[in-house]
């Protein structure tokens, strides 16, 4: 009898877990990326600038299929890059391409002046035309130095 009992238990978790796995997901989506910043050297007002070992470039994403509900990207150091003067003369830029890679849409972001050890950027809540990815990019004196990009899929 024992016996019996663990098949049909065993038989009822099968299905429990056949069943959960053919159901739909929610359809909210959400991404979460980070690339390291490479080291780097830069020039502002004649002076030279070092971008240490340590920065990681994050970008997240949240919405459901083609719609963002919410998109940031931005600088986190630690260790040694902590200790940096920051990022001087930088921008986030914010692109869209289509599933062949073609990008047909660029938020740029406002060039900051400003040295900052964190410099970061929100993007206003949109609908995509199509899928394809959505990256961010960031830019010291106008180069651009790492950028990170999701996949946005049906």
């Amino acid at each position: 009898m024992a016996g019996h009992l663990t098949l049909r238990v065993t038989t009822a978790l099968a299905a429990a877990v056949t069943l959960a796995l053919l159901t739909p997901a929610q359809a909210h989506a959400g991404a979460f990326g980070s690339t390291p910043v490479a080291t780097f050297d830069y020039q502002v007002g004649g002076a030279t600038m070092s971008i240490p070992t340590g920065c990681m470039f994050t970008h997240i994403i949240r919405g459901d299929g083609k719609k963002i509900t919410y998109q940031n990207a931005g600088v986190d150091c630690g260790f040694v890059g902590a200790l940096n003067a920051g990022f001087c003369n930088w921008r986030i830029d914010f692109t869209y391409a289509d599933t062949d890679s073609k990008t047909y849409k660029t938020s740029r972001g406002k060039t900051h002046t400003e040295c900052e050890i964190h410099p970061m950027r929100d993007n206003a809540p949109q609908t995509l035309p199509r899928y394809g990815k959505a990256c961010a990019h960031l830019h010291i004196n106008g180069v651009r130095r790492v950028s990170q990009c999701h996949n946005i899929t049906k």
